[in-house]
């Protein structure tokens, strides 16, 4: 069962030190991060880890949340001042909504081959994308990156994607749900897809970076313009520091694996197993403009959304 929200706004109440993230006065130098527990957020630890929000004067509180849609609310009350490894999907629709006036920090991860697929378990009789058709799929958020990914997938093969019966499971319980025969299919993520395949012999049925879907931008680190225009100085180191990581990231599969166990329960065999979806270096407004093209195309945005007007960019110092 996911966290409650009201849970997650208690606990960043409790421990926030007093105050919304994005209250008035004097810039802040501490952060609260609400934090999802999947590879995505790796540059957040490695951040951390290394030092980096340290070198730009910035401390950051990381609160974990099971999924990034239980942080929005508190983004929007200023209870959080940032969301990791935030699923573009989910931030994306929270801006067509009115929800949050959403402003990207930095690009977190894309598709990467293996990095989020769809598996069964291994004496299923659904063997390719086409037999997904009228089955129970697990998805983490309903109507998320991974559906409409699936669907672009199941369309370009020329399969009917809504007769796909998706069921919202959270990540870490995946496994259990296609073990108990809750779910049929599970379109799971890393570090879970591969605990799936040595503890079920999950089988692979579709490739989730495949076709339409490869390089997708998957999530990021998510603020709202309050937020950067109140604390501009701590949202441009925030962006520094977390760059810096990703950086470290891309070219060094060993900084992942590192802190991987810490914030995932990983064993540091299983971080050595994973894929890694694809770090990204700096922000790609015409990446992320080709997932809002497909999100309009699949009727999860109602408005059309310039990329451009959601980056933040530091102003000169």
């Amino acid at each position: 069962m996911s966290v409650p929200l009201v849970a997650l706004l208690l606990l960043v109440t409790a421990c926030g030190g007093g105050g919304g993230e994005a209250g008035g006065g004097a810039e802040k130098d501490t952060v609260t991060v609400a934090a999802t527990p999947l590879v995505d957020s790796a540059a957040l630890y490695i951040a951390q880890e290394r030092g980096y929000f340290k070198d730009e004067g910035l401390r950051v509180r990381v609160r974990p949340v099971q999924q990034s849609v239980q942080a929005i609310p508190a983004l929007a009350n200023g209870q959080v001042g940032i969301v990791a490894g935030g699923n573009y999907v989910t931030m994306l629709q929270a801006q067509d909504r009115g929800t949050v006036d959403l402003r990207l920090l930095v690009d977190g991860v894309a598709l990467a081959r293996h990095s989020m697929d769809v598996v069964v378990l291994p004496d299923s009789p659904i063997r390719t994308a086409e037999d997904l058709q009228g089955r129970k799929v697990a998805e983490n958020v309903l109507h998320s990156i991974q559906s409409l990914r699936l669907d672009a997938i199941l369309r370009k093969e020329g399969h009917d994607a809504e007769a796909v019966d998706y069921r919202q499971v959270p990540f870490p319980q995946m496994a259990a749900a296609l073990e108990k025969g809750q779910v049929e299919a599970a379109d799971i993520t890393e570090p879970f897809l591969t605990d799936a395949r040595r503890r079920l012999h999950a089988r692979v049925v579709v490739d989730g970076a495949s076709g339409p879907a490869a390089g997708l931008p998957l999530s990021g680190y998510g603020t709202t313009r309050a937020f950067t225009e109140e604390n501009p100085r701590a949202a441009a180191a925030f962006q520094r520091a977390v760059r810096r990581a990703q950086r470290d990231a891309a070219r060094d599969r060993d900084a992942v694996e590192e802190v991987l166990p810490g914030y995932t329960k990983l064993d540091a065999r299983t971080a050595r197993a994973i894929a890694l979806p694809s770090f990204a270096r700096s922000n790609s407004p015409e990446r992320l403009g080709e997932l809002i093209a497909l999100m309009t195309k699949g009727g999860l945005l109602k408005k059309r959304i310039d990329p451009e007007k959601l980056l933040f960019r530091a102003r000169p110092s």
